[in-house]
């Protein structure tokens, strides 16, 4: 009776060592990947074709995304909620690292890279050329009526704008708090906060004259906005990039592979199209990303 029953469970573990060896070999064993993104159009995109792209590779997503501003979307991939996420260089510098702005896009990945690897063992993908640099906007009505078209000068007259904020604006080196120490302080009419999804229209209605806005916005397109010049060089490169764990890289190398072959194709006309067509002509952001995908021949 003990020899059979041996025999039996010896049968039993080479069937199931047989389906684990199957299982390698076909690739129905790839690690399941949690892709995350902030909580605005353009990350949101990026996170949706990360995940489209490592589907189409025979990967098993999980999507974590619109998970809310910086912070919470690092600590959310150091904690390993998330395996990978589009970051941007100048935030990372600025928000993470606490450094001072640097104008030289290589210098500030290169620094970037560096200290996530060695304080978080996080990699920094391949940069794209897309710079969504922050920025501010003002309408072009109040530029004509104000004479603003420099931060400098909307320093200087800042009593006289209403200013629409987006979460996060008042608390960060890159927003007010670096506006403040560069320019000298910024005391608006009024200072309210708005959704990143409305703030273009709160300044083209003149609820607002002037909000923050992104390199890459697509509503930049529209000529009755301008952005301000950064006359004292405020704001650093933000070139985007996939930010991912070391521990994922390091099991499918592959899938460094796939995401560096999106980020290559990205400038910013193609993401300030991208977005307005989420933004402006209202269409879901996951139909824009498989379209864009396909069309590049990025997926299938």
């Amino acid at each position: 009776m003990k020899k059979k029953i041996t025999g039996v469970l010896l049968l039993t573990l080479m069937i199931a060592l047989t389906s684990v060896l199957a299982g390698c070999g076909d690739g129905s064993s790839k690690q399941k990947i949690a892709v995350g993104s902030k909580n605005f159009t353009e990350s949101l995109l990026l996170g949706e074709m990360f995940a489209l792209a490592l589907e189409d590779a025979g990967h098993k997503v999980d999507r974590k995304l619109n998970l809310g501003g910086t912070l919470i979307a690092h600590e959310a991939l150091k904690k390993g909620e998330i395996d990978v996420y589009p970051e941007y260089t100048g935030t990372g510098l600025l928000n993470i690292l606490n450094e001072e702005p640097l104008p030289d896009p290589k210098q500030v990945f290169d620094l970037v890279s560096d200290y996530y690897k060695k304080e978080f063992d996080l990699v920094w993908l391949d940069p794209s050329q897309a710079n969504n640099t922050q920025a501010l906007a003002i309408s072009r009505s109040a530029s004509e009526k104000y004479g603003i078209t420099t931060i400098s000068e909307l320093q200087e007259k800042a009593g006289e704008i209403d200013f629409a904020a987006v979460p996060e604006f008042e608390e960060r080196e890159d927003g007010l708090l670096g506006l403040n120490r560069v320019y000298g302080d910024f005391k608006f009419k009024s200072l309210k906060l708005f959704d990143y999804g409305v703030k273009y229209r709160v300044v083209l209605n003149d609820e607002a004259q002037v909000t923050v806005a992104f390199g890459t916005d697509g509503e930049l397109l529209n000529p009755d906005l301008i952005v301000l010049k950064d006359d004292k060089q405020l704001w650093p490169p933000y070139n985007v990039a996939p930010v991912i764990r070391q521990s994922v890289l390091d099991d499918n190398k592959e899938i460094g592979t796939i995401l560096n072959a999106i980020t290559a194709k990205l400038d910013d006309k193609t993401l300030q199209e991208l977005n307005a067509e989420v933004d402006i002509n209202k269409k879901e952001y996951q139909d824009v990303a498989k379209q864009y995908l396909k069309d590049e021949g990025l997926i299938k």
